[in-house]
């Protein structure tokens, strides 16, 4: 959580204000919206990492009320804090009424993959975490269909045999690897 976290800081910070009108490869957020939802996670899971609940009918507006960078890695160290501590991953959530490791991973998968969004959005280079995305791969596949249920991920995108594993764990989350924001005839 805490390399996740590492790799997700950089990319919120290097967005500019003049970027958070623009679209990401998640279609329901521009920007703005999905740091506001990004941070309303990493927030919202200390307490489920604690086995608590956590508000997500809402979403407050972050960048209004500014020093969002700042805040979202003082917040995601918290993050990862909370689920360092000792027996956090054992049990069921609070919360969500799943099992802790799941909703570790629901959390470890909205700051990779969120984080690939906004970099794409913006112009920025991400790479994953290689210990992040090796755990993320199998629980992904796990959650997907209750995933899509849910709405939270949209249909897989087809990729070619042999596409390298943060792609394919992208493409099955509803995602196209190769989203930019721009037409491809632009």
């Amino acid at each position: 959580m805490e390399n996740a976290a590492r790799a997700a800081a950089p990319v919120v910070r290097g967005v500019d204000d003049a970027q958070l009108g623009l679209p990401t490869p998640c279609a329901e957020y521009d920007v703005r919206a999905l740091l506001n939802h990004l941070l309303h996670v990493v927030i919202g899971f200390q307490a489920l990492a604690a086995k608590g609940t956590a508000d997500f009918s809402t979403t407050p507006d972050y960048v209004a009320e500014g020093g969002w960078r700042d805040r979202f890695a003082a917040e995601t160290r918290k993050l990862a804090g909370a689920w360092a501590r000792p027996g956090t991953l054992e049990g069921v959530s609070g919360g969500f009424g799943m099992p802790q490791l799941t909703v570790a991973h629901m959390v470890l998968g909205d700051m990779t993959v969120h984080a690939w969004d906004l970099a794409r959005a913006t112009g920025q280079d991400f790479t994953p975490d290689g210990p992040a995305l090796a755990e993320l791969a199998p629980a992904f596949a796990e959650l997907a269909p209750m995933a899509r249920r849910m709405k939270v991920f949209g249909e897989p995108v087809p990729v070619p045999e042999g596409t390298p594993a943060f792609e394919t764990l992208l493409a099955a989350t509803g995602r196209d690897p190769d989203w930019s924001p721009r037409p491809a005839n632009a």
